[in-house]
């Protein structure tokens, strides 16, 4: 039996006609129409679960705290989604060290976003180097977190985690990236991993020290160059046009991708009938074939309307 955590929203907001920069007039999807599943296993080999994975929706909302009104029940009290946040974390260190590294770092992203990323606004203008600079010192705030822990934990010399977080401000979708979990998005039949992974290998594969072909078999594979609370954190952070609401997305730690190759996700999500279902069957195979590692995953879609 899978050892389980999921989160799934279905929530009414209104929604709201959108006007691309590039003049195309959409519809932005509401809480009810987004389809969003995540879940995480400890694998078949390690003894606990260091991953930890966040979904959740931010919302400007309004707190009564007194009113001569006889009912308050059809007042609007929560505005229409601001954001949409995805953490995954896959923490290093031990098992106590490396779950609360990543449990920390989730925790610190999903506060900051919540309490002080006020700029949501500038997301997708020209000049959204205000909203850049947020993302990254919420990872910075990440990182300190974990840092600061570890310096109160006289046996915890190494704690550290990855930390892959996907932020989306319709119809903009950001990518934030430490360490070597992964986001992918799958828009019109092909997947592409908009992050780039932050191992040893993959850093000699980019200064043309190594091929690429030689990154399977390298021990400095899953050596990791960054990660949240170690040495190095500078994250990266990308962005995509999420214009197409056919568009999936997909984060996951790299128990997943140990085991289960490109073309195969990729399979997968074109197949798919809802996040759970997708989610699920990428968990098992992973799981057949070894499941070596902590496993986490989220997909997220906001399926087109079809009439009839």
């Amino acid at each position: 039996m899978l050892s389980v955590s999921a989160t799934e929203v279905a929530v009414k907001v209104a929604e709201t006609p959108f006007v691309h920069p590039t003049g195309i007039i959409g519809n932005r999807p509401t809480d009810e129409e987004l389809d969003m599943f995540g879940i995480t296993h400890q694998g078949k080999v390690r003894p606990d679960n260091q991953d930890h994975f966040l979904i959740c929706t931010v919302h400007p909302q309004a707190v009564i705290h007194g009113t001569s009104l006889p009912t308050i029940d059809t007042l609007p009290m929560r505005g229409t989604r601001l954001t949409t946040l995805l953490v995954v974390a896959d923490g290093v260190g031990g098992a106590a060290a490396g779950s609360d590294a990543a449990r920390l770092a989730t925790e610190s992203v999903m506060r900051y976003v919540a309490t002080t990323l006020r700029c949501y606004h500038t997301a997708g203008a020209r000049s959204d180097a205000e909203f850049l600079s947020a993302l990254r010192a919420a990872a910075m705030d990440a990182h300190d977190a974990v840092r600061a822990e570890a310096m109160s934990r006289p046996d915890a010399k190494r704690m550290a985690t990855t930390l892959t977080v996907s932020i989306t401000v319709w119809p903009w979708m950001y990518f934030l990236q430490v360490g070597d979990s992964r986001g992918y998005i799958f828009q019109g039949g092909k997947l592409r991993q908009v992050t780039r992974d932050q191992t040893v290998a993959q850093q000699l594969i980019d200064d043309g020290a190594m091929k690429q072909e030689q990154l399977r078999n390298s021990p400095l594979k899953n050596v990791l160059a960054r990660a949240i609370g170690a040495d190095e954190a500078t994250p990266e952070v990308t962005r995509i046009d999420i214009t197409d609401r056919a568009s999936t997305v997909l984060l996951c730690s790299d128990g997943l991708t140990k085991h289960v190759t490109h073309d195969e996700i990729s399979a997968h999500l074109a197949n798919m009938r809802s996040s759970e279902q997708v989610t699920r069957e990428l968990l098992e195979l992973a799981l057949a074939r070894g499941g070596t590692d902590n496993i986490t995953l989220i997909v997220v879609r906001a399926p087109v309307k079809t009439a009839g």
